[in-house]
């Protein structure tokens, strides 16, 4: 089920925005004209990734350092073991949806 978020410029380019989706926070971020979604919460210790760095599709927590990449969730760098979870997100006449 796709859940409409706002408008896709609500994402600034080369940043992240964080949503409350159905009560689960996902982090969508802007990167080359391509919206990702992924759930906003470290795998490592639960710290936000909002609060982290984007740099291309690499986010790196704010916390420990672990990094994922933006695209697929996947670990980059530990300590993170676990991958984040990603959602599938559209934009349909300019709103911003995301798989809830």
């Amino acid at each position: 089920m796709l859940v409409r978020l706002g408008h896709s410029k609500d994402v600034v380019a080369g940043q992240m925005r964080v949503f409350d989706v159905a009560g689960t926070k996902v982090n969508v971020a802007s990167v080359d004209g391509h919206l990702y979604a992924f759930d906003d919460t470290c795998t490592h210790m639960g710290c936000s990734l909002g609060k982290g760095t984007l740099d291309d599709t690499t986010v790196t927590c704010s916390c420990h350092g672990s990094q994922f990449d933006v695209t697929s969730g996947a670990v980059l760098r530990g300590p993170a073991k676990q991958p984040v979870r990603t959602h599938l997100v559209q934009v349909d006449g300019g709103n911003l949806l995301v798989e809830a």
